[in-house]
C-alpha cells in the first residue's frame, strides 16, 4: 500500500473513530454532564495535518447511550483525497453478511466489514455521487446487520435534513 494510499486508510479509519468516541461521550445518568450529540444530520470538519475531513453524520443511539448505527460520510480533501460511506453498528454481529443499504424502497447494497474494535464494527464503500444524490433525494434508508443470533436488525433513518447538513458549511 503506498504512503498516501495508508494515510488516507488510515484518516478515514479515525474519522470512523469519531463515531465511537462521540458514542462513548454520551452521559449516562450517573454522569456528569457530557456534550450532547446532535439529533439527525450534521456536519463536522477539521484539519489534520495537510487534509481537510469532513464527515456528515448521522448517529443513532438507544436510550441507554449505546450506538445503535452510526453513519458517516467522509470526505478527505487536500494532500490526500478519499471519499468514503461508513456505517458504524455494535459489536456480535455476523461478518460475512456485511450490512444491507436499502434507499427508499430500492434494491439492498452490501457493505462489507472493514474493521471491528472491541465496541463497534465498521463497514465501509467508496462515497459516489451517485450515492450522494440518491441519498439527497430519498425519504430514508434502511441498514440492516444480522446479530449474533442470525436475526435482522434493520434501522430505518429518515433523509430529511441530509441534504443541508451535506451541502451546508
Amino acid at each position: 500500500m503506498t504512503s498516501l494510499n495508508s494515510n488516507a486508510y488510515r484518516l478515514s479509519v479515525m474519522a470512523a473513530g469519531v463515531v465511537g468516541f462521540l458514542g462513548a461521550g454520551l452521559p449516562s445518568a450517573s454522569a456528569q454532564q457530557q456534550p450532547q450529540i446532535p439529533q439527525g444530520w450534521f456536519k463536522a470538519c477539521t484539519k489534520q495535518e495537510d487534509v481537510d475531513i469532513c464527515n456528515v453524520q448521522n448517529i443513532v443511539t438507544a436510550g441507554n447511550g449505546q450506538l445503535v448505527t452510526g453513519i458517516s460520510l467522509i470526505e478527505l480533501k487536500g494532500k490526500v483525497n478519499r471519499k468514503v460511506f461508513q456505517v458504524t453498528v455494535p459489536t456480535g454481529r455476523l461478518v460475512p453478511p456485511g450490512i444491507g443499504l436499502q434507499i427508499d424502497t430500492g434494491k439492498a447494497q452490501k457493505l462489507d466489514y472493514v474493521i471491528c474494535f472491541p465496541d463497534r464494527c465498521v463497514a465501509e464503500v467508496p462515497l459516489t455521487d451517485q450515492l450522494v444524490a440518491s441519498f439527497k433525494k430519498g425519504q430514508g434508508i434502511t441498514l440492516t446487520s444480522i446479530n449474533f443470533q442470525n436475526q435482522a436488525n434493520p434501522i430505518k433513518i429518515a433523509l430529511q435534513g441530509f441534504s443541508g447538513a451535506y451541502d451546508g458549511p
